[in-house]
Parts: C-alpha cells; sequence; structure tokens
C-alpha cells in the first residue's frame, strides 16, 4: 500500500445534530492510530441548529455547509474533494466508533497490498448485540443485501481479517482518495442506497480490491437518518438506483444474459404493486377477449338506420356499443338481412354473468341504472370501481420506472465510461462472489420459481438461490 501522509475522517449530516452529540465524543476518545489525522461534518441543508452547534462545541472540526441537501452521495463527493488526507474515512453521523476503531483501519490499510483500493470495517447495532454490516451481497438485479444483518453477534461468524468484499459499506470505509477520484466516486444521480454497492463494483472491475477489518468496528443506530425519507421514497431509490447499478456495471457478455431476467422482475413487481395495493387493481387480470366483452362470437343483426332519440335512449346505445363492443353497419347501407358472425346468438344475461363475473356484471349494471337518472355532466370518464393509483408505494415503483426510461441516454454514457476503465471482467469477478436470487418483494417467489423466469435467468452465471430469512433477520 503507497505510504500513509494523513487521514480524513469525513461525516455527512442531514438534521443530525442528535446524532453526532455522540459520535463526535467517541471520535475525541480515540486512540492514536499512528497517522495525522482531520475531521470534516458537510452539513447537508440542516435546520436543526447542527452549525451553530458544531461551531460552538466542535470548534476542532472543520465545518462543511451546504445550502441544500446534495444527498448522501453528493455530499461524501463534496467532503471527498475538501479532503487533505491520502485516504478517506466515511463514516455515517448516526454511529459510535469504539476507540480502537481508527487505529484498526489504518493498520489494515497499511498491512494491505497495492491494489486494494477500500478497506470495510465491521457495524453492529447500539447496543453491541446484533450485526449490522460485516460481508454483502449482490443480487442478480443490482440490489444488495447485508449478510445476517440483525443476527445476534453470537451467532454470526465473521470474516476474517483481509476477506475480499464485493463493496464496502459507505457508513464505516476507508479507501484511498486517489481511488475513490478516479473511480468518479459516489454516482451523484443515486441520491442515497447502493451507491457503495456500485463504487465497489467499479473498483473491482477496474482492478482493485475491497477488504475487510473485522476489528474496526462501529455501533451503528441503524434506520435513524433513512427513516426520515419515508419507506415509499427509499423504494424509488432502492429499484432506481438497483438497475443503474445492474445496466452501468454488468459487462457485455453478462448483461446480454441477465437483462431479460432484471427486467422481467421489474416489470412483475411493478404489476405486483399495481394489483395487489390499489382500488380495482384486478381489473388489470382481467383478459377482456376471455368471455362477453368483445361480443367476438355473436350474431349481428344488421338494421335500418333508426332516426335520432333522445339523449338518455342514445347515451345507452353508445354504452352498450362499447361494453360489448357491437360491429354496426354503415347507416347509409339499409338492409334487413343477417351478417352471421361464426359462433353462437348475442349472449344472455346468465352468459354475461359467467363471462364477466359476478363482481363486474354488478358494477356494470349499476353504471347503467346510474345513467338513467343522473345527467351526463356528473360522470367522470373514469367511474370509481375502475383502477386508480393510490398506494404510496405503487407511485414510488412507477416514478422508478419513469425516471429510469426518462434518462437511458445519460445511463449509457455512464456505463460506456465504466466499461472503458475496466480491467477484470465480470466473470472473475463473479467467481469470488455469486450473485444472489431472494424473494423480496410480493410475488418474487412466485416468479422465481417460473419456467419463464429459470429460463431468462442464465444457467452459466453462479448464482445462490436463498430465502430472505437466509441472509439476515426477519423477526
Amino acid at each position: 500500500m503507497p505510504a500513509l501522509e494523513k487521514v480524513s475522517v469525513v461525516i455527512l449530516s442531514w438534521n443530525g445534530r442528535k446524532h453526532l452529540e455522540h459520535c463526535l465524543p467517541a471520535l475525541r476518545e480515540q486512540e492514536e492510530p499512528g497517522v495525522p489525522w482531520e475531521v470534516l461534518v458537510l452539513d447537508n441543508g440542516s435546520h436543526d441548529g447542527t452549525v451553530e452547534w458544531l461551531r460552538r462545541e466542535h470548534p476542532e472540526v472543520e465545518l462543511i455547509e451546504s445550502k441544500v441537501n446534495l444527498g448522501f452521495c453528493g455530499g461524501n463527493n463534496r467532503l471527498v474533494d475538501e479532503a487533505n488526507g491520502d485516504a478517506v474515512v466515511l463514516l455515517n453521523n448516526d454511529t459510535r466508533p469504539r476507540p480502537d476503531w481508527l487505529r484498526h483501519l489504518v493498520a489494515a490499510y497499511r498491512a494491505a497490498d497495492d491494489d486494494v483500493a477500500a478497506i470495510s470495517g465491521c457495524i453492529v447495532d447500539w447496543e453491541g448485540e446484533r450485526l449490522d454490516f460485516a460481508r454483502g451481497a449482490i443480487t442478480f438485479d443490482g440490489h444488495a443485501f447485508q449478510l445476517g444483518y440483525r443476527r445476534p453477534l453470537d451467532e454470526v461468524e465473521l470474516p476474517e481479517a483481509g476477506t475480499e468484499l464485493p463493496f464496502a459499506c459507505g457508513g464505516n470505509m476507508m479507501i484511498r482518495r486517489s481511488s475513490y477520484l478516479d473511480a468518479g466516486g459516489f454516482d451523484e444521480d443515486y441520491f442515497a442506497y447502493l451507491e457503495d454497492v456500485d463504487l465497489g463494483w467499479r473498483l473491482w472491475s477496474g482492478g482493485e480490491r475491497v477488504t475487510f477489518a473485522p476489528d474496526a468496528v462501529v455501533h451503528h443506530r441503524s434506520m435513524a437518518t433513512s427513516a426520515m425519507l419515508g419507506n415509499a421514497n427509499r423504494g424509488f431509490l432502492f429499484e432506481r438506483n438497483a438497475f443503474l447499478t445492474a445496466y452501468k456495471n454488468y459487462d457485455d457478455e453478462h448483461l446480454e444474459r441477465l437483462l431479460p431476467a432484471i427486467l422481467l422482475t421489474l416489470t412483475h413487481r411493478t404489476q405486483t404493486l399495481l394489483v395487489q395495493n390499489n382500488p380495482g387493481g384486478e381489473q388489470l387480470t382481467f383478459d377482456p377477449y376471455r368471455g362477453m366483452i368483445a361480443n367476438t362470437a355473436a350474431v349481428i343483426p344488421v338494421k335500418e338506420p333508426k332516426p335520432e332519440s333522445d339523449g338518455v335512449e342514445q347515451d345507452l346505445v353508445e354504452e352498450e356499443s362499447v361494453e360489448e363492443d357491437r360491429v354496426e353497419p354503415d347507416s347509409t347501407e339499409a338492409s334487413t338481412q343477417e351478417v352471421v358472425a361464426p359462433g353462437p346468438k348475442s349472449p344472455t344475461l346468465l352468459e354475461k354473468w359467467r363471462g364477466y363475473g359476478p363482481s363486474d356484471f354488478f358494477r356494470r349494471g349499476v353504471r347503467k341504472a346510474m345513467r338513467l337518472v343522473t345527467p351526463a355532466w356528473l360522470w367522470d370518464e373514469r367511474p370509481a370501481w375502475e383502477t386508480r393509483v393510490v398506494d404510496d408505494r405503487t407511485v414510488a415503483q412507477l416514478r422508478a420506472v419513469t425516471q429510469l426510461l426518462g434518462n437511458l441516454d445519460e445511463a449509457t454514457e455512464k456505463r460506456r465510461a465504466v466499461q472503458a476503465r475496466r480491467k477484470r471482467s465480470d466473470r472473475e469477478i463473479l467467481e469470488r462472489f455469486p450473485l444472489y436470487v431472494v424473494p423480496t418483494y410480493p410475488g418474487d417467489e412466485r416468479l422465481f420459481q417460473s419456467a419463464a423466469f429459470q429460463a431468462w435467468l442464465s444457467s452459466e452465471v453462479p448464482v445462490v438461490e436463498a430465502a430472505l430469512d437466509e441472509v439476515m433477520e426477519t423477526q
């Protein structure tokens, strides 16, 4: 490892004064790491008095202010730009480092081979009883897991010192500053989440490595900051960022093999949320050409043109035409003959009941009855019983898809940049770190067991299929 002249500990804080009140005193109590070091804090547009408190209580800290929230990615990139150390330590504000934390990170950094760009420390819960992060895993579609998350520490076997990891956790990571900058740092389009997975993949494909330092331990208030974003907004970031991670980082060979399965999974998750979580969502599962909707096998009489009727009767005729999809002839071609389409006669009420199903049959009847007794202007073009997207998680999923579709050109340029600096193939990377397939979202288990998914998940790519409770604590 190149000489280490100085270390910069950088902390991003967004309305996190209450966390810094524990984190910064713990840094004051650090054992001598054997190298000069500094602490930089970027206040990320807070409104909780963090700036004034830092100036008063911690004048030793170099304070950087941002009037707006730059996100986890943009904020840390700003910190690394301002840092003076040869190596930078990224530390979450909602952590409490143990007194020997920095000393162990520095020792691991100095003992590492020259191609080691980053070292990940160990993260445990605030009480020191359960695991937060020691080793990560990447899924086939760009998501990631903290293996053993929330498991009791006495039930977890931690990786040994120097064990290779696919990525270092951004909440407790020491990285060579030049490697961080050369790889492009965190992708600021991510805002937050999976940015460390993306960076780790880029480090590996660029010919560098990531290792583990089990003795560099911090205690973490898990979800303390991210909970302020809300579950749905985090879901948007997870889905968008996962796809970008896979799309940018897979080499050509593996992207071609895995993209069908990735797109199938993204589509399936979106459709499942639409159907299960929204009023009328079951309407999306109905095929209008099964049953009587299309009237594809009806006797169609060709009638003489009728004089225009009043509005109510005409509306009923038009409504019937829309719902039954009847084919009326051109009124200028009057005829008393019948044009017989293949199949039985027009459906009876019983046949419609069977074709539509009781629920849809009843809704259609109510709709026609209401039209008889209410003015047309009162009718919404979308009746209340039709599908309406009201679930915030569904909205977040649709936003993620929309964002991806609207920014594909930019993502493609980023992919070109990532692939241009590649020195190690994914085949070599995935031999070390197989991809995980873990049912996580509603409907995943059914999808992943389907013949279609199995056919699209290339058998030539090493994967680990596991249940969610096998990779983390779910209770």
